[in-house]
Order: structure tokens, then sequence, then C-alpha cells
């Protein structure tokens, strides 16, 4: 077995330009974007790399984009004929990047999916109304203490458990207000507003997730190729509806982002490989493992600086 994994980063990670170098090189880049493009109605590449009419950080757009870019670089790894990782897990919408490149859902339902999905995100809450906040510096149990007692009614809750000491707060606008100021008062280091659309992973996400449901219930998943680590258990699911069952939480649940790493680091994986814009993961993953390597894709230099690690 290979002792390297890749992961999926999810939505932030695009940036105008992502992939320009590596599809100057590697025309099959360009291919699976015309691919994904056809499916879609737009034109993704190019508001991956113009985005005239500014929106690239629309959610219904951003979830496309991304998992294009990262199943490009996935073709790209293969087409090289790079070996195979013995794992995958993907970071909240890099779950369906993870699935496709398992090959568990077609390239084509995984953009259907994806698009509608952020629609409905969109569609659940109205702009405006909900709020994602990053607290640095405080213990995850303290700050779903403080959620519970700010709550006030509202929805505040922890969304992603991204590494320790940095955890993702999600809900409505003015509760994730108070828990930012509580958590401060508790002693975090920092508590930063994030710029996002839609408050992911909390229990204002169930109608969206109710939504999506319908669509899930009519795409074909298949036997993973390569396990999946998914984010709502950080464990490996085999049987397809435990797989739907656990998108459709994803929703309204927390990322367990940690857990999915130490789960990773303890089957023996020694070095990761992000695969889709940036390095994001690789960051979280440093101070969740600081002995497993990670490296980026996304420029020509990294993709081959990567391929060339893990064929050592």
């Amino acid at each position: 077995m290979q002792n390297f994994g890749f992961v999926f980063p999810g939505q932030g990670s695009q940036k105008l330009g992502m992939l320009k170098g590596l599809a100057e090189q590697f025309p099959s880049i360009l291919k699976t974007f015309d691919e994904a493009s056809q499916y879609i109605g737009n034109d993704l590449w190019e508001i991956s790399q113009q985005d005239f009419g500014n929106s690239l950080d629309q959610t219904h757009i951003t979830q496309p984009v991304l998992v294009t870019a990262s199943v490009a670089i996935w073709r790209l790894w293969s087409e090289l004929g790079a070996p195979k990782p013995a794992i995958l897990a993907g970071h909240s919408l890099g779950e369906y990047s993870a699935l496709v490149c398992a090959d568990v859902i077609r390239f084509k339902d995984a953009i259907n999916l994806v698009r509608h999905r952020g629609e409905f995100m969109q569609e659940a809450v109205p702009s405006g109304t909900g709020a994602m906040a990053a607290i640095v510096g405080l213990d995850d149990y303290r700050i779903q203490e403080i959620c519970d007692d700010v709550a006030q009614g509202e929805v505040v809750a922890a969304a992603n458990f991204n590494s320790p000491g940095q955890t993702v707060i999600a809900g409505d606008a003015e509760a994730v207000k108070r828990a930012m100021e509580a958590c401060k008062l508790a002693g975090a280091k920092r508590a930063l507003p994030l710029k996002i659309s839609v408050p992911s992973h909390c229990a204002l996400m169930r109608p969206a997730a109710d939504q999506l449901e319908e669509l899930l219930g009519v795409v074909d998943f298949s036997v993973a190729t390569i396990p999946v680590v998914q984010n709502v258990s950080a464990q490996i699911a085999t049987d397809a509806n435990e797989i739907k069952q656990n998108l459709l939480q994803q929703l309204y649940k927390p990322v367990l982002w940690v857990d999915s790493i130490n789960l990773m680091h303890s089957a023996g994986i020694q070095m990761l490989v992000e695969c889709g814009p940036g390095k994001v993961l690789c960051g979280l993953i440093k101070r969740i493992q600081p002995d497993m390597a990670c490296f980026g894709s996304d420029d020509a230099q990294s993709f081959v600086q990567a391929k060339d690690e893990v064929m050592v």
C-alpha cells in the first residue's frame, strides 16, 4: 500500500487565475474545465481566470469551479502515470471531489449536484442573516459551551474542527457575533468573521439537505476504488446509502477535519497531496500532525515536486 493520500480543498480556496500555469503546460486541464462548462452552461475556465461577472465567489459557481479544478489535477496525475494514493479525504465541498476521484460518483453528476447544492444553501438562509467566524486559541469544548450559552433561541454552533486551536462557528449572524465576543472574553486569541455567503455546517442548512436528498436519490453511487474518509464521521464508509446520508448530514453537521487527518495518520499515511488550488489544507495538516508532509499541486513546479516525492 502506498504511504500517501490525497486531500481536496473546499470553498474558500478559489482564487482568480487558479491553475493558469498548470494549464499552459498541460492541455488536459482545460479539457476538464471545458467538459464541466458544458454540463453547467457556464464557462468555468473564463470565470476562474477573469471573472468578468464577479461570480467566482457565488457559491453555486464556486462549488463547480473547485470540484472541476481538483478533478483536472487528479486526471493529470493519472495521465502522467503517477501512483494512486492509498486514501482520500475532502474538506466540506472537497468530499465531492474525493468521491469523483474514487469513482463513487461520475464527474457529470458531481458538477450537477454541487451546483444545486450551492443554490440550495443560498436559498436556505437569506443574504446577510447568517455568518461564520474562526475562533483561534480556545478549546473545542469551551467554544461549544459558549455557543450553547449565547444562542438565545437562535442557531450558533461549531461548524469546522479544522486544527488544534482553530475552530469555525456558524449560525445566525447576531448569535455568531455574540459568540465571537464571548469567546474573546473567555481567552480566545482571535475571533475573526469569515467572508462567506452562507453559514455552512449548522442547523440552518437542514432545508438545503432536504432539497439535496431528492437529487442524491437519483444519482448512481459505485463502490469506491480508493477509500474515502467522510467529514461527518471521520470514518471510511463503503455502503452507498451511508455515503449519501453522510453527504446530507455534512450540510448541517460539523466537519471533523482533525479526526479525519488523525485517522489517515494512524493508518500509516506519511505524505499528503492537496489536490486543488492553494495550500489551505496543508497549513491545517501541519498543525494537526506535524510529522506528515503535505505538498501542493496547483502549479507546475508544485505538481512535479509532489509527484517526485511520492515516487521516491
